[in-house]
């Protein structure tokens, strides 16, 4: 690829997910700010979170269109892989390089490799195997390869210690508008035959709250994001 092609930026910003909601509980406000400033954001859910305990793939489906026009979304786009069967095998990996290949994204995201749900952990695994290969010109020849800037890991479901933070204080009620169109997920059902408790629904939205207050506290922003990037971040000085 020619040094002026691996310039040629689709998307500024390309985030993974192994299920529809992980982004917005993780980054949910960066993607918001981002877009109100003009960038241009995708994100791709790996999964349709067939295996949820409550709700199913068509409210699942309706809840996440919803949720991308609440953030305003560049595109969104489901890659169909199992849920609960995400393996970092080339036949699920490969799909990862093709996207990235065909959105060319600035900057990509993925989950933190440390979370309590094992599809969290495999998303972060194959959105690095992903990132890697689509750089290489001789992997899927057939697609013109594509180097990001960037990786960066955000959080979903524990705290870990940021190395970059983000303000969202300004855009955090609208993540949160975001989060709450996930009503299955997030809501007692009406039909209690068929939802059960899980930690999704006992103040979770709370705990994303709570997290986001911490990430803020030490730069005395009211609400933040942290992230952890993979390599050195370039700055331009001080």
């Amino acid at each position: 690829m020619s040094a002026k092609a691996s310039y040629d930026y689709g998307l500024d910003m390309l985030v993974f997910a192994a299920h529809p909601d992980d982004a917005e509980i993780g980054m949910g406000g960066t993607i918001a700010k981002s877009i109100r400033d003009g960038l241009k954001v995708g994100l791709i859910d790996l999964t349709y979170a067939e295996m949820s305990s409550n709700g199913d793939v068509d409210t699942r489906q309706r809840e996440a269109r919803e949720a991308s026009a609440v953030l305003g979304l560049t595109v969104r786009e489901n890659l169909g892989l199992p849920d609960r069967g995400l393996r970092l095998e080339a036949s699920q990996v490969d799909k990862l390089v093709s996207a990235i290949r065909r959105y060319r994204p600035r900057n990509v995201f993925a989950p933190y490799y440390i979370d309590r749900h094992p599809d969290h952990v495999k998303c972060s695994r194959m959105v690095e195997e992903a990132v890697f290969n689509a750089k290489l010109r001789r992997y899927k020849p057939d697609e013109p390869a594509w180097t990001a800037d960037m990786l960066y890991f955000y959080f979903i479901n524990d705290v870990h210690a940021p190395q970059l933070v983000l303000d969202v204080t300004d855009v955090h009620e609208q993540k949160m508008k975001a989060l709450r169109a996930y009503r299955s997920q997030f809501e007692p059902s009406g039909d209690q035959q068929d939802w059960v408790q899980t930690p999704l629904t006992q103040g979770y939205l709370d705990n994303v709250i709570a997290r986001d207050r911490l990430f803020g506290q030490p730069k005395r922003f009211a609400y933040a994001e942290g992230f952890i990037p993979k390599g050195p971040v370039a700055i331009d000085g001080f």
